[in-house]
């Protein structure tokens, strides 16, 4: 062993062993990936070792105090990759992609969410740089840093090449068409590990940046195809049902249907939302289809009816794409389009990407009253956000498009306690135990804003949308969620757990409760429909909600799928109503390669900024708004 230690492979070979253990020991501990057999858990301990052996293998080209030097550069590099995914995957439930790490401009803001995610956790990922450190200073005068010999250079990178081609060939044997499934992030991370899926992160990313420059017309051709094959007929009696009439759409943060007619502590979660879905169109089986970009994903999705992409958020790989979205589609009937949300006009890129939706005003923070006694977590509280929105909203031209992204039901799901309604669930997860006090906070706010549009005469011209943008309670926190809901969280009710309220009010219509399964991708073409405005020969992938002839088939951003019967979920099929196994996926086959074909088309869209080929996508012109 001393002779081994005077090796001048040693400062490498330690370093290559410290930071696996250490990597391996983090992921195992953190990341909620499935390992279903002995083999996979083989796989997913040895999967960070290639990238790891590689990349302090290139310090043999330096010698003296510059290897040195080299070696705990890289592991203070990897130390905070494997942080940063700690601290994302904590909220997120999923892995940092390149586009997301470059959105820096939304860190400021993230502040306290990202301090409510750091643990021990966190900082023991470093726990290898400040091992080597010592290490390397209290022996510096043993540690031999000289020129290593190109036969040992030969070597140790052919045991790379050996591993990396060992670990992949597992990897394929285990999941054919590996790296062809490029939307399953937690499946990539598995097999190929942390560090190599960033690897790979980055080789599709420089390929989705070529997509653009060599696009083409001719690649709408079967997205057209597609598409019109699949338009429906929107019902005769809800066509135009609401012609002319202001439309106010609202994003109610991180709201999932799961409060709905819920309680805690004996006491209703959504007391308000619970009487006013009695007198409006209630969808209970509609589902959030966000990716990585959450409530900016929610953003996108409703204004194009198309998916978001597979990494990072749309608001950032492509805000200056061209699109027919909703907003542009409204002006060109008459309707002035505005969007309120008070945050700074910049974060999620916004100012760009609503000017490329063709929106008329943006009333970001500047146009709101903050201040620390009436906000609180994420900035405005949404009661006097509403109050406030209401005032500048009476005096809009008419017919008007509102669009309202709320903000105080945000993880952390900080609340002032004069704002607390009900008292906090008692699981010992904070973050659960808080999210129904912020819920309940929300509801409150929705009441509040109802009386405010009564009471300055714009109730019984609007139709009112409410909308979940995405999920509060990830399965990090399964365990409290658990004992919230009396049952265990299996794969099939993660997906069940991903819908979001879905509300329609036009006054003077009837409430309805709607079972048939629909997403977030449905609402444009509802909007349009209800208003007296063709959707037809538009590219979108949804479906009006009222249409009789829909196909029941809603595609989450992950490849899962619900249908009338079936719940498709990592490569599991269920009966949707049972929640019982199906072992026959031949009886979805069909479905599957509809919803590989769906995102598919989306993403192709997108990369390849193809509706600036399309008659109908005509970019706006209007001044930043």
């Amino acid at each position: 062993m001393k002779r081994f230690k005077t090796s001048k492979l040693w400062p490498i070979l330690l370093a290559v062993v410290f930071v696996w253990l250490n990597t391996y020991l983090i992921s195992r501990s953190t990341f909620e990936i499935e390992l279903e057999n002995k083999m996979q858990q083989f796989i997913y301990f040895i999967s960070p070792l290639s990238l790891i052996v590689l990349l302090f293998g290139l310090t043999m080209f330096a010698s003296g105090k510059s290897r040195k030097n080299f070696i705990l550069t890289i592991t203070l590099v990897l130390n905070f990759i494997l942080a940063a995914n700690v601290v994302f995957y904590g909220f997120f439930d999923d892995f940092i992609t390149l586009p997301v790490l470059l959105q820096t401009s939304n860190m400021s803001d993230l502040g306290s969410s990202i301090i409510g995610l750091l643990n021990i956790k966190t900082f023991l990922c470093f726990a290898s740089f400040l091992f080597l450190f010592a290490y390397f200073w209290k022996n510096k005068k043993e540690l031999d840093f000289s020129p290593i010999s190109f036969r040992t250079k030969s070597s140790y990178f052919l045991t790379v090449v050996l591993i990396f081609v060992f670990n992949l060939g597992l990897s394929e044997a285990e999941r054919p068409q590996l790296l062809t499934r490029s939307f399953d992030r937690k499946v990539l991370v598995k097999n190929i590990g942390i560090y190599n899926y960033h690897l790979y992160d980055i080789v599709l990313s420089t390929k989705t940046s070529a997509q653009k420059a060599l696009a083409d017309s001719t690649e709408l051709i079967d997205i057209e195809n597609y598409v019109k094959s699949n338009e429906k007929k929107p019902d005769d009696k809800m066509f135009g049902l609401a012609k002319d009439k202001n439309i106010i759409l609202i994003s109610l943060e991180s709201m999932q249907n799961f409060v709905i007619n819920n309680q805690v502590n004996g006491k209703e979660i959504t007391p308000f939302l619970n009487d006013f879905i009695k007198e409006s169109y209630y969808f209970d089986n509609f589902f959030h289809q966000t990716g990585q970009g959450k409530t900016s994903d929610s953003e996108f999705i409703v204004a194009n009816s198309l998916y978001p992409v597979d990494r990072g958020a749309v608001f950032f790989t492509n805000p200056n794409n061209t699109y027919n979205a909703l907003p542009n589609i409204l002006n060109q009937n008459g309707y002035y389009t505005s969007v309120f949300h008070a945050n700074d006009r910049s974060f999620w890129n916004r100012d760009i990407v609503y000017h490329s939706f063709g929106y008329d005003r943006f009333f970001d923070v500047e146009s709101f009253d903050v201040n620390d006694e009436n906000s609180v977590g994420w900035g405005l509280k949404d009661i006097d956000f509403f109050q406030q929105s209401v005032q500048i909203m009476k005096d809009l031209p008419q017919p008007f498009y509102a669009k309202m992204i709320t903000l105080t039901n945000h993880y952390p799901f900080d609340l002032d306690q004069e704002d607390r309604y009900i008292e906090p669930f008692d699981s010992g997860d904070k973050t659960v135990d808080n999210y129904f006090l912020t819920v309940r906070y929300l509801d409150e706010a929705v009441k509040n804003l109802i009386q405010e549009l009564k009471d300055n005469g714009l109730y019984e011209n609007s139709i009112i949308i409410m909308y979940g943008d995405h999920y509060g309670i990830s399965e990090n926190h399964n365990t409290a969620m658990e004992k919230f809901l009396g049952k265990e969280i299996t794969p099939y009710e993660t997906v069940q757990l991903q819908k979001v309220p879905f509300i329609i009010h036009i006054p003077g219509q009837e409430g309805k409760v709607i079972h048939d399964v629909s997403g977030q991708i449905d609402i444009r073409p509802t909007i349009l429909n209800l208003l007296g405005i063709s959707s037809q020969n538009m590219i979108q992938f949804g479906q009006d909600v009222f249409a009789k002839d829909n196909q029941p088939f809603t595609v989450l951003r992950d490849g899962s799928f619900i249908t009338d019967k079936y719940l498709f979920t990592n490569n599991i099929l269920y009966d949707v109503k049972t929640g019982e196994k199906v072992e026959d996926l031949s009886v979805v086959q069909p479905y599957i390669e509809k919803a590989k074909q769906e995102l598919g088309f989306s993403d192709k869209i997108i990369y390849g900024d193809l509706l600036r080929f399309y008659n109908d996508g005509n970019k706006s012109d209007k001044s930043n708004p």
